[in-house]
């Protein structure tokens, strides 16, 4: 798939685990780790909202499109 997800790499530079995100923005850890790995077929703006908003970052920041 062409977007990458970079969340992993938003939580080191702000020294955060997942849980603790998940539990920040209200989902699962189950949920966020699906995000993570790039398996999700879509994420809600509320949701993206919310991750740059405990983040701290933008969008892009999260998301990168890379051409097959």
């Amino acid at each position: 798939m062409p977007i990458v997800v970079n969340l992993d790499i938003m939580l080191v530079k702000r020294g955060m685990k997942s849980k603790e995100l998940a539990e920040i923005i209200g989902i699962t850890t189950a949920n966020l780790s699906i995000l993570k790995s790039g398996k999700a077929k879509a994420v809600r703006f509320s949701t993206l909202e919310a991750i740059c908003k405990a983040l701290d970052c933008q969008p892009a920041d999260i998301l990168e499109y890379v051409e097959d």
